[in-house]
């Protein structure tokens, strides 16, 4: 039986998964109420338009565009508008109130999620945040909870629907990235401007999220190498394939120890990469999600489901609603998030992984040889060399090396980009997952 009053419940945004989150609490308020031991009553929805079209139809009586109005009479708060303002002054004022915020807001949590935090720490409120990154995969709390008495060393992720939709259709049929960005905006997978997705902007967000997370330490969005994958090239692709890998965008959270001081950080970073194609990640098709865990005690776990879409993304808004209508039920403040551990943020350079680098060389003896010394001469170690003959005395070479320390693999880079006999430097691609 329930005993407990009606919770309040506001939702701010109305469009396609604040559109399916309302549909969901109406539908399903009674079940949900039973799970929760308490009624939920949804008392607005907050939007800028009365009249815009919604993916459900949601009671005009509901409507309002009297947003602060609306949260300070509500007990949870459901943010779903999207953007920074003015959905970081209005979950500040609902924390403010003492409602517990629920927000799906990757962009808003990477810049503001020590402010957005701090406060909530400071009222006794909660604020929950699964649906902001991967959609319906359930990834935040089991990083928060689950795994929080285990040492998490790294974090592989696919965490843009966009961009492994591009990448897989072409890896799929060799389409260039041109076409297969046409025929994802065709389907509605990439947005009519996919900047966000495409340069790695929406995954460098998901990534501040989630090594914050796994490393009990503040990992601000300024801190995350970001690099797009417009460059990826069907050649490119191709190549993998013949190598045995394919290439995603990963986002790359990890603890490591800087080489050249020995200082224990960790780093975040996005950027297209070779997975092999033995590993889990290299399975994940279309626009799906996946996160891969490395722990220290848990072994190696997956996290896969749809990353995107409305109604996948309220499944996970939904999830936290019931928690916090059960908090609510149970009593007591909030729980702060364990962001104590503070460990170095380390740049890009500390990082080590295997390379692939593809120069266009000028075909004549010696040029291997050459080539090979400039490695060694920056402390990268060569593993692989594959050589096809192109036009006019041009050769090209695809080098795969051991492990390298970034810097080092950058300064071979800029010591091939100068020598004479190297046309180009082609491309070069990290990979990760051996």
């Amino acid at each position: 039986m329930i005993e407990y009053r009606d919770l309040r419940v506001a939702v701010l945004g109305a469009g396609s998964v604040g559109s399916q989150v309302v549909d969901l609490l109406l539908r399903h308020g009674e079940e949900l109420a039973a799970r929760t031991g308490a009624g939920l009553e949804l008392v607005g929805v907050g939007v800028r338009n009365l009249h815009a079209p919604r993916d459900t139809e949601i009671p005009s009586a509901l409507l309002t565009t009297d947003l602060e109005s609306l949260i300070l009479g509500a007990d949870i708060v459901v943010e779903v508008m999207g953007g920074i303002e003015p959905a970081r002054s209005l979950i500040l004022k609902a924390l403010e109130s003492g409602a517990d915020v629920i927000t799906a807001n990757k962009a808003l949590l990477a810049e503001h999620g020590p402010e957005l935090f701090d406060l909530a720490q400071q009222v006794g409120a909660q604020l929950y945040y699964e649906a902001a990154v991967g959609g319906a995969i359930p990834i935040i709390r089991p990083l928060r909870d689950s795994l929080a008495g285990d040492r998490i060393t790294r974090i592989l992720g696919i965490v843009n629907g966009t961009t492994n939709f591009i990448l897989d259709s072409m890896d799929a049929s060799g389409a260039g990235y041109e076409d297969a960005l046409a025929e994802a905006t065709r389907l509605g997978y990439a947005e009519a401007d996919p900047t966000a997705d495409v340069e790695g902007y929406d995954a460098a967000a998901k990534a501040a999220i989630l090594a914050s997370l796994a490393f009990h330490t503040t990992v601000p969005l300024t801190a995350v190498h970001r690099e797009g994958m417009t460059s990826v090239t069907a050649q490119q692709v191709e190549a993998a394939r013949e190598a045995g890998y394919v290439v995603k965008l990963l986002a790359i959270c990890e603890r490591l120890v800087d080489p050249a001081s020995g200082v224990d950080g960790v780093s975040a970073r996005v950027h297209p990469a070779l997975v092999p194609r033995s590993h889990p990640l290299a399975a994940v098709h279309g626009g799906n999600n996946a996160v891969f865990v490395q722990a220290e005690a848990a072994g190696s776990l997956m996290f896969y489901g749809a990353g995107a879409g409305g109604v996948q993304t309220a499944s996970a808004v939904l999830g936290d609603l019931v928690s916090a209508a059960r908090r609510h039920v149970a009593g007591g403040p909030g729980v702060a998030e364990s962001t104590h551990a503070e460990l170095p943020i380390l740049p890009i350079s500390s990082a080590i992984t295997r390379y692939q680098v593809t120069l266009e060389v000028q075909d004549r003896p010696g040029v291997l040889a050459g080539i090979a010394g400039l490695f060694a001469e920056h402390g990268v170690s060569v593993e692989t060399v594959a050589q096809s003959v192109g036009e006019q005395d041009t050769a090209t070479l695809v080098i795969g090396t051991h492990r390298a320390q970034e810097s080092a693999l950058a300064a071979t880079v800029a010591a091939l980009q100068t020598d004479p006999v190297v046309s180009r430097v082609v491309s070069v691609l990290r990979v990760e997952g051996l």
